[in-house]
């Protein structure tokens, strides 16, 4: 018997594994990993059959190298034994399904919730505030979750370029603007003037420039700027 166990959520695949490998037998199973692996190994294995032992189980953990090369003659034998074994991978592309599809039907695949993106808009929320600890704070939190420093400034920028229009237009559709983020434009405005929102897109834009030319590190320059607020 062969069972295939894959996917990017290497906890759940391990342990739908190890509980496959446990109901198939009470004695522990054989580990076969490329760590180790001698040439051959798997073929001997495979090919030793079960006719005066008792069968048993064999886990084939994430092949790579000899022990991936080695692999793929040898899975219709595998399929075909009396012994089970077990093959744990990871996340699998298209053309390895299939292969494995071609062997056996027993295929389980585990995929990890996708992380909910950053809302990298909570910063621009934070900057209309004038809030300089919630931007901050909201600014680890966006490099934590991997939002690049340029994507981060943009925002930032976008959102003191609608303050100025806000400023200087009397309506959403003067302004060419949905009328949510004009109002919220407009009721920024209490706490950044148009001065002031001037003054901080200038610094900013700045800021973006220099980083992208090596003057300074564009993250740590951001993270100076927001304490000057």
């Amino acid at each position: 018997m062969l069972q295939v166990f894959f996917g990017n959520d290497t906890h759940e695949v391990r342990q739908a594994a190890w509980a496959a490998a446990q109901a198939a037998s009470i004695e522990a199973p054989m580990v076969v990993a490329s760590d180790g692996y001698e040439p051959g190994q798997l073929a001997e294995l495979v090919s030793s059959g079960s006719l005066f032992r008792e069968q048993r189980t064999v886990i084939i953990d994430t092949p790579t190298d000899v022990l991936a090369d080695e692999l793929p003659p040898l899975l219709d034998a595998m399929a075909a034994s009396s012994d089970t074994y077990i093959i744990i991978e990871g996340a699998l592309l298209a053309a390895a399904k299939k292969q494995y599809a071609k062997h056996t039907k027993e295929l389980s695949e585990f995929k990890a919730a996708a992380a909910e993106r950053f809302n990298t808009f909570a910063l621009a929320d934070a900057l209309a505030k004038r809030n300089k600890k919630q931007l901050w704070l909201l600014l680890q939190q966006a490099t934590q979750a991997g939002i690049p420093p340029e994507e981060v400034a943009g925002v930032l920028w976008w959102q003191l370029k609608s303050i100025r229009l806000a400023a200087l237009t009397n309506s959403a559709k003067e302004a060419d603007m949905k009328d949510f983020p004009y109002r919220k434009a407009k009721q920024a405005l209490g706490t950044l003037p148009l001065p002031e929102a001037e003054r901080l897109s200038h610094e900013l834009l700045t800021i973006y420039h220099q980083g992208h030319a090596g003057e300074v590190e564009l993250a740590t320059a951001l993270e100076q700027w927001v304490l000057t607020l």
